[in-house]
């Protein structure tokens, strides 16, 4: 199958498998919005339920405090709430076998 028969989703998922991403990085290699490219990654999530894949997701950090106990792993927040900094690392995704 081509990229052109493929999905964005069937991509950006043969993109994880071949090792971790941003979901910036996702966004500017398939030329999407970030906000987009992380609702694909959460769809492609579901989607791999019940099989011997999943997308491990290593949650955003902060690079001030190291506070890293986000609520949601996947989002990509503001801010810090520990130190209130702005300078944060981005969530990174991969798929991994079970």
């Amino acid at each position: 199958m081509t990229d052109a028969e493929r999905t964005t989703r069937e991509r950006i998922a043969e993109r994880l498998r071949e090792g971790p991403a941003t979901a910036s990085d996702l966004a500017e290699h398939f030329t999407i919005p970030t906000d987009v490219a992380i609702d694909h990654v959460r769809h492609v999530a579901a989607t791999l339920d019940g099989t011997d894949e999943q997308v491990v997701v290593a949650p955003p950090e902060c690079r001030d405090c190291g506070f890293d106990g986000f609520d949601d792993p996947a989002n990509r927040p503001s801010r810090c709430p520990e130190c209130k900094s702005e300078s944060l690392e981005e969530p990174t995704f991969a798929i991994e076998s079970l």
